[in-house]
């Protein structure tokens, strides 16, 4: 994933547009049907080096947006950094910010243990505060975002 340097930018591998943040996480989720084999993954913007992965596993592309980004706010709390996180997804962020995952998934055994984790990142949300900005990634104006999984 490592590129040359753009030559306008001195902050970053990665060719990104100017008004976006390079000390920042880019999280993604991809999904295999809905639902289906789900998994997500955080990108350094100033690297291009994906920093976390977690899947696949049986689950909706909704909750794979919404986990990555608890796992990128979980992460950098511990490190204690105040990084922006950028995500592409709409949902997975309100509902980071309404503490809650808005999924229809029906829970199956199948699926038991992707609920357990999804419980576990409301609650880190109840019970935490972070710093941290999540900003909205702009596809259409800066193409996919870099930590997009290439399958569409």
């Amino acid at each position: 994933m490592l590129q040359n340097p753009p030559d306008y930018r001195h902050d970053t591998v990665l060719p990104l547009p100017m008004e976006v943040e390079a000390n920042a996480i880019a999280v993604d989720a991809a999904c295999s049907g809905n639902p289906g084999p789900m998994e997500y993954r955080g990108v350094d913007l100033r690297t291009g080096q994906q920093i976390f992965h977690f899947g696949p596993v049986s689950g909706t592309n909704n909750i794979g947006e919404f986990l990555a980004i608890v796992h990128a706010l979980a992460l950098l709390k511990k490190a204690n950094s105040n990084m922006t996180i950028y995500s592409d997804s709409i949902s997975g962020m309100a509902w980071v910010r309404n503490r809650k995952a808005k999924t229809t998934l029906p829970m199956t055994p199948e699926n038991a243990k992707l609920y357990d984790i999804i419980h576990r990142a409301e609650n880190w949300l109840r019970t935490n505060s972070y710093p941290n900005k999540i900003i909205k990634w702009n596809t259409d104006q800066w193409g996919e975002i870099p930590a997009d999984f290439g399958r569409k």
